[in-house]
């Protein structure tokens, strides 16, 4: 371990050193790629001091005790081993789930789009709860929401919600949320008491910035039109709203959210820049599972991968068959315990796959 640490140390002290180059600094791309490796070796050196502080303790403990000069000292020296042995199994665990290889997407920020499925409109109301979800989880870790575009039900929720979400490691926490998820309740139409299954589609799509993918705006198409829906005045009078095809695979995505014409074609060339780089990333996913069967994927649309059963209360991955009997609290954004249990699966795969066991 000390000496897998020790080179990540000479990694570490060799990218402080690069990252203040001028040449770097001028350089985007490499400075960004940089910078995003200088806080995951910061941290793992973080961690080296403290497993290296740790040892010595033990070690000078166990001088105390050897001396047995001093009672009280040696009494102290006996708890310190305790403390320090507690502390190195689970020190050791934290490394070595750090030093599995990140997926660079991991940091990105990220595109969600939530789409009403199969359940008419208690779909689109299911998709609407959906978005309360993730936008109050998004808030509770103190990230940044911003909608793109939203179609909304007619009896409430919607058809459609894209909103875009930014803050630390976003991509590598949201992105086993892509998938189909299913409803179990009475729906507010249901005038028997029967209980329906609705389905919404949630899709976590990387951001992609310019230099990840090349969107060549000939092959553009731009329509603009009049935004629909709350907005005020400037609703079905002027055109602000903004639709892009990318002609070459037919993609489509518009933004009317902004009052703004301007704001509107950048927020919609985001979202196509997005849908192109996770085509890609798609056809690498598939070439990956291809490799080695994962019992958690990202990227499925057509998997289903959640239940919420209202009648009884109950959450269920089944993923990973984690059901949890608290459907208010992760209705009300408390999905830590899934989010944290899916990443614990997919680094347990990964570290098996490194060998680092």
């Amino acid at each position: 371990m000390l000496d897998r640490l020790q080179i990540i140390k000479q990694k570490f002290d060799e990218v402080s050193d690069l990252i203040i180059q001028p040449d770097i600094i001028s350089d985007q791309k490499r400075y960004v790629q940089l910078n995003k490796e200088y806080k995951e070796l910061k941290a793992l050196n973080e961690k080296r001091e403290e497993y290296i502080n740790v040892i010595g303790n033990i070690d000078e403990a166990n001088e105390i005790i050897s001396d047995g000069s001093d009672p009280e000292m040696t009494e102290m020296a006996k708890l310190q081993i305790d403390e320090a042995k507690e502390r190195l199994p689970q020190l050791e665990e934290e490394i070595k789930f750090m030093l599995v290889p990140k997926d660079p997407e991991d940091a990105k920020n990220v595109m969600v789009e939530i789409r009403a499925g199969t359940g008419g409109d208690e779909a689109s109301i299911f998709a609407g709860d959906l978005y309360r979800m993730y936008t109050k989880y998004c808030e509770n870790r103190g990230w940044r929401t911003s909608v793109v575009d939203i179609s909304e039900g007619t009896s409430g929720g919607f058809k459609e919600v894209i909103f875009e979400v930014t803050g630390e490691d976003v991509y590598g926490t949201l992105k086993f949320e892509a998938g189909v998820h299913r409803v179990q309740r009475v729906p507010q139409t249901e005038t028997q008491g029967r209980i329906h299954t609705s389905a919404a589609t949630v899709m976590v799509l990387p951001e992609a910035e310019e230099f990840d993918v090349h969107l060549d705006m000939n092959e553009v198409r731009i329509d603009y039109f009049c935004s629909s829906g709350p907005g005020g005045q400037s609703v079905n009078t002027t055109k602000s709203a903004v639709r892009l095809t990318h002609i070459p695979t037919g993609l489509v995505a518009q933004c009317q959210d902004e009052k703004s014409q301007h704001k509107n074609k950048d927020k919609a060339t985001q979202v196509l820049r997005s849908r192109l780089y996770e085509m890609e990333l798609a056809k690498k996913q598939e070439e990956d599972a291809a490799k080695r069967s994962s019992q958690v994927s990202s990227g499925d649309r057509s998997a289903k991968i959640r239940t919420y059963n209202y009648p009884q209360g109950r959450v269920t991955d089944h993923r990973i068959g984690l059901t949890l009997y608290d459907l208010d609290g992760v209705m009300n954004g408390n999905i830590n315990k899934v989010v944290e249990e899916l990443q614990l699966v997919n680094n347990t795969e990964k570290l098996k796959e490194t060998e680092i066991y």
